[in-house]
Order: structure tokens, then sequence, then C-alpha cells
């Protein structure tokens, strides 16, 4: 077996994918599975006496909130990132939803951020902020934002982002502006 020097930069495969996943969001999820049940045992072994418009309330209530929780807390749990030679997606959770596919010619350029915070995008999840531009937000620390050709920046978290960085930066073309009239 050779010894083969090793480069800085292994090179890139034709496909790159990371991910990103926040554990607590699996609590906020028992939580909202807890409320659904909650709705349910209200529904079917109920001793309310005050009539049936509050029980209906109750029920209806409790199946709702715990839904909201359970489905938006599990649509981010995880964020699985892909990039090929032609585009970059983004998907959010189980169901891959929301997911944002971005052709690499769209990018201008690509930019390692240490300490991504849900805190500074207004908590977890696909977030817009005027002054920021959109991200996924999953959980706090390393991510990646990209600079679009359009003047809008897109923020991800992502594990090994700087990797992702020189992928991105490696296959993205020059661009060349349209003709000036």
């Amino acid at each position: 077996m050779r010894d083969h020097p090793r480069s800085a930069h292994p090179p890139h495969p034709h496909v790159w994918t990371g991910r990103a996943t926040n554990r607590m969001q699996w609590l906020l999820a028992l939580i909202g599975a807890a409320c659904v049940t909650l709705g349910i045992v209200l529904a079917v072994d109920s001793t309310w006496t005050t009539g049936v418009a509050p029980l209906a309330m109750a029920v209806v209530g409790c199946i709702a909130a715990g839904l909201l929780v359970l489905f938006g807390t599990l649509a981010f749990v995880h964020v699985a990132l892909r990039v090929d030679e032609d585009h970059l997606e983004v998907r959010c959770g189980h169901m891959g939803v929301p997911r944002r596919r971005i052709p690499l010619s769209h990018v201008a350029g690509a930019e390692f951020v240490p300490h991504v915070t849900p805190r500074h995008w207004g908590g977890w999840g696909y977030r817009w902020r005027p002054e920021k531009g959109t991200a996924v937000v999953v959980r706090r620390g390393e991510g990646l934002v990209l600079s679009l050709w359009d003047g809008h920046t897109f923020t991800i978290t992502v594990d090994d982002a700087e990797a992702a960085v020189r992928v991105i930066r490696d296959r993205l073309r020059p661009h060349r502006p349209g003709p000036v009239h």
C-alpha cells in the first residue's frame, strides 16, 4: 500500500451533502404530542359537567395547539444541504419541506460563519428579516451565508460549514453581466 501525500483540501465529491440537527426540538415535539393526547382523552373519557360547548372548545384547542407545536417543531428538527454541480438545495425536517433550490449561477459568494444563533433570527425555523435576509436555523453553531446576485443573503446552519463553503466557491462560475444599453 502506497502513501499518498495529503493536500490541504481534498478533491470535492460530485455531490456534497451535509446536515444539522437540533435534538432539543424533540422535547417540543413531545409536548405537542402530549397536547394532542390530552385533547383525545378529554373527547373520549371526560367527566366535563359544564356543557358540550366548553368541552368541544377544550378538545379542539388541545388538539389544534398540539398539532401546531408537533408539526412546527418536527419540520425543523434537522436541515439537509445538498450541493451538486449546478444547484444548492436545502430541505427541512423529515418530509423535506420547506425546501429551497438555488441555482449556483444565482450565487455571488459563500462565507463561513462560526456563530449562527436562533436568537439573532427570532427563533428556530425558516426565517426572514429585512435587514439580514433569509435563513434556515435549526441550532446554534456554525453555518454559511450565501450572497446572491440579486443582493439578498441566505443563511443555513449546517455541520462542517467550512467544507460546504469550499465546495460552493469551487463551483461558482464568474458572473457575466448582461449587455449594457
